[in-house]
């Protein structure tokens, strides 16, 4: 693997390691099986374009794109938890709307944002560290600060609610708990972080397509399960911890796998590898556990 391809990988290991965050929150602490990051990634990346084009400094355009992800989840949950449908087909609807609405946001299905200043434009040019590393340097603290807060978050007494909404909701609703709140903001968080990753991913490559949010769940899914597989690490900090390593491991064994002509794996067959790398994941497990009773 060449250095440029290992860098590559460590970048979108890092961007989509809050992607892989965000679906822990939702999948694994709510347990709401949320579509709705297919669309708030390029939400993020729409809005934060826009926002970069129109005028705004890029922390602002920042903000932003974590706002507008934050109302998306916000919407699904609204959906599901007053209006009872189904959590599965809420996300959906939201998902299916928001590729019209990023159109609408960027006025095409495309924005680039080549010459424009970003969250990277301060490090370009340094002498003692080529762009490349500087911006995955940049992207590791954004990573590693959303990483300690959703850590502390979680491990506080909102959080702690939160977590016991999605454990038990009947229990947590017996003990005072407003379930249908800490719902609503737990998954605002959760897509709000991934309207960060989708901002950052759009000033990192200098563009935004409303189309890139293509199997944004499976990507975020696969750091968890691989994450959770292999990286057994105790307490929030650790499960988090794990889910980013998953992340970088993912996309590691992608690049990897790619670059090695002998497998004869195309760019176009990555969906392919990410479903068997995730299955190969969920049952890992299982073999474990059968290889352990075979040998007593």
């Amino acid at each position: 693997m060449s250095l440029f391809s290992f860098l590559g990988a460590i970048e979108l290991g890092l961007i989509y390691g809050l992607v892989g965050l965000a679906v822990y929150l939702s999948f694994r602490i709510l347990h709401f099986p949320d579509l709705t990051v297919d669309g708030s990634f390029p939400l993020g990346a729409s809005v934060c374009a826009a926002a970069i084009l129109g005028g705004l400094d890029p922390i602002t355009a920042t903000l932003l794109a974590i706002l507008a992800g934050a109302v998306a989840g916000w919407i699904t949950a609204i959906l599901a938890v007053r209006f009872g449908i189904l959590h599965l087909l809420a996300s959906i609807l939201v998902m299916i709307a928001l590729f019209s609405i990023n159109i609408r946001i960027m006025g095409r299905p495309n924005a680039a944002l080549l010459g424009q200043t970003t969250l990277f434009s301060p490090f370009e040019g340094l002498s003692f560290l080529p762009f490349d590393q500087a911006r995955i340097l940049v992207e590791l603290v954004v990573v590693a600060l959303v990483t300690f807060l959703l850590a502390r978050y979680l491990n506080s007494d909102q959080g702690l609610a939160l977590r016991a909404t999605g454990a038990n909701p009947r229990m947590a609703r017996a003990q005072g708990i407003d379930t249908a709140r800490q719902t609503l903001s737990g998954m605002a968080l959760s897509n709000g972080i991934v309207a960060l990753a989708g901002a950052l991913f759009a000033q990192a490559n200098g563009f935004a397509d409303v189309t890139m949010g293509l199997g944004t769940i499976v990507v975020g899914l696969a750091a968890v399960i691989v994450g959770e597989t292999l990286f057994r690490l105790k307490g929030i900090l650790g499960a988090l911890i794990a889910c980013l390593l998953g992340s970088l491991l993912y996309r590691l064994v992608i690049a990897f796998a790619l670059d090695v002509d002998m497998l004869g794996i195309e760019a176009s067959d990555l969906n392919l590898v990410t479903a068997v790398l995730v299955g190969f994941a969920l049952l890992a497990p299982k073999l474990r556990a059968r290889m352990r009773k075979a040998a007593r």
